[in-house]
């Protein structure tokens, strides 16, 4: 028998494929072995889980923390208390809306200075793809980073600008040989350019506070025809490509034939897309906008059918806030708002509360937003499951319980977000890291224990990772 320093026990523990009755060793921070439910060595503590949903710890791998440089909007220290009271243990940084952005070994280091020391979950790192930073690739990706995004329209910042596809190109034959994925905004320029001009201009423009006028100025094909453009580079090169948030169900079929041709080619949605439809978003109700936008309801219910389907395969929050003022919530023009959605914290439960009602399973819950992300940034085999030789991340889940979404609870450094009022099921009891008890019904742990994480070095599987305090020239 493993040994094991104390046993977790609960009647519904999710583990890969199947929920049940089972006892999770756990040594050393890690989870040694998962046994019947009974079988608890003699003298061993014991932590009981009652009636709660084991959930393994969940991971983000699209999260906004924006430290250094725009720290008001957010930081490290209330992103990473959001996602322990949410149920999240480990984050993956985007490399833009820090100042500087990560898409130098220099602005790496910065980043990893200003998160040391304040960070209650794991935290792990996207670099950047830019114009002009083609050599910074191979150094960032030997200092850890697991992974590179790219823009192919306007960021929103100036200092992460878009790629073209010539410049993108030489970028993904580099890192196809280096074996990390792109993770790429895909909308392109030429459409929003067109509808901007046929919906906002002149005498006929739209009005900016009407959320129809917004969705009209970001259709469907910027979508559709940078998913098209992404699925010819990736067979082009072989790179590994994940579009991130996508949301135009149009664009489907391509990600089908993509998956049915083995491309390495993936997709995510976000909570937003899944929860609201562009029928109920109100006139000025600027906290609704995001890029790509909160479309109409049939594309909803198309892109929850991709989830059954597996063609989109993961659901991530893209938490991307900023400071109340930037959403100008009083003037409530959608066209000048700043567009991101303030959502880590609640994840868990959004997706939750409209996946039970579409007959979803609490194991489709653990593949979308803890395993699948997890394999995405190269963390499965220490992250996103339960199960032997994983680190102990654990979230103790009361499915049928429900809270409203408020101020007073919300641990993300503003709270305006669109989900402020809402009713949600689905109470995160207690969070642990590494077998750690980090968070337990609205109190935390006395200090931030959660490390940084970078890719393992030259020699060692792609797929470990050590803390990053181990980082040098």
């Amino acid at each position: 028998m493993p040994s094991s320093d104390f046993v977790v026990r609960g009647q519904r523990v999710v583990t890969p494929g199947s929920v049940q009755a089972a006892s999770i060793y756990v040594h050393r921070g890690r989870v040694v072995a998962v046994r019947p439910f009974d079988d608890v060595p003699q003298g061993c503590k014991v932590v009981e889980a009652g009636e709660s949903v084991v959930l393994p710890g969940l991971v983000d791998s699209h999260v906004h923390v924006n430290e250094p440089g725009r720290t008001r909007w957010e930081g490290f220290k209330t992103a990473t208390r959001a996602a322990a009271r949410g149920g999240t243990t480990t984050i993956v940084d985007m490399p833009l809306n820090s100042v500087p952005p990560t898409t130098t070994l220099e602005g790496f280091r910065q980043k990893l200075g200003a998160a040391r020391g304040q960070c209650r979950v794991d935290v792990a790192f996207w670099g950047g793809v830019v114009p002009g930073n083609l050599q910074q690739l191979a150094p960032l990706h030997a200092a850890g980073v697991v992974g590179f995004k790219c823009f192919l329209i306007p960021s929103g910042v100036e200092e992460f600008p878009p790629v073209t596809e010539n410049e993108l190109r030489p970028s993904m034959f580099e890192l196809a040989r280096l074996g990390v994925p792109l993770i790429v905004h895909a909308e392109l320029p030429g459409p929003v350019e067109r509808a901007l001009a046929a919906c906002c201009a002149g005498e006929t423009g739209g009005d900016p506070r009407c959320y129809e006028t917004f969705l009209r100025s970001r259709p469907r094909e910027a979508e559709d025809e940078a998913v098209a453009l992404m699925i010819g580079l990736c067979r082009e090169t072989g790179a590994r490509v994940h579009i991130v948030h996508h949301s135009s169900a149009d664009a489907l079929p391509l990600l089908r034939e993509a998956k049915r041709e083995g491309l390495p080619l993936s997709a995510e949605t976000c909570p937003h897309y899944l929860a609201f439809a562009a029928e109920g978003i109100a006139d000025g109700a600027t906290e609704f906008k995001c890029c790509p936008p909160v479309r109409e309801r049939e594309n909803q219910e198309r892109l929850w059918e991709a989830l059954r389907e597996g063609t989109i395969s993961m659901v991530v929050s893209d938490h991307s806030p900023c400071p109340p003022e930037m959403k100008r919530r009083q003037e409530g023009d959608f066209l000048k708002a700043w567009g991101g959605i303030s959502s880590l914290q609640f994840r868990l439960a959004v997706v939750w509360t409209e996946a039970r009602r579409r007959g979803f399973a609490l194991e489709d819950l653990a593949r979308w937003l803890a395993h699948e992300p997890a394999r995405l940034a190269g963390l499965d085999l220490r992250k996103g499951s339960i199960a032997p030789g994983r680190e102990a991340d654990l979230v103790f889940f009361d499915p049928e319980a429900a809270f409203v979404v408020a101020p007073e609870i919300n641990e993300h450094r503003h709270k305006l977000t669109p989900y402020d009022g809402q009713t949600l099921s689905g109470v995160v009891e207690a969070t642990y890291l590494r077998g750690e008890k980090i968070y337990e019904r609205g109190h935390f742990s006395e200090r931030p224990t959660g490390r940084l994480l970078k890719r393992g070095d030259e020699g060692k599987s792609s797929d470990v990772f050590d803390d990053v305090e181990s980082f040098e020239d």
